[in-house]
């Protein structure tokens, strides 16, 4: 497995943006709750975020990418509006053990 961040190195109701490898990802807590994406945007295949870090809409309560405006679910990733609705994110799978984020194992493979 590979150690993404410590439990508190994300706000609650924030997003921060990972790089692993050759791999962008994001994570968004949300209700405690942390959710990690693949960085990608399905209609164009581009990164979402406006500022570093900064995924998520003005109230806070959906991914937003960047470029068409398209909102996605944070607990799903799935796109409600936009371009690209009725598709989805990559959800990346992950444990937390001892209050770190891992990366399961095959998690970013292709």
């Amino acid at each position: 497995m590979t150690r993404l961040c410590h439990v508190n190195d994300i706000d609650e109701g924030a997003s921060k943006g990972f790089e692993i490898g050759d791999k962008k990802l994001f994570a968004v807590k949300k209700d405690a709750v942390i959710y990690v994406y693949e960085n990608r945007c399905p209609h164009l295949g581009i990164e979402l975020e406006w500022l570093e870090n900064q995924f998520l809409d003005s109230e806070g309560a959906l991914i937003q990418c960047s470029t068409h405006g398209a909102l996605f679910l944070i607990e799903d990733g799935n796109c409600i509006s936009g371009p690209c609705a009725g598709q989805q994110l990559r959800q990346i799978d992950t444990v937390i053990q001892t209050d770190e984020v891992y990366l399961k194992s095959n998690a970013v493979a292709n």
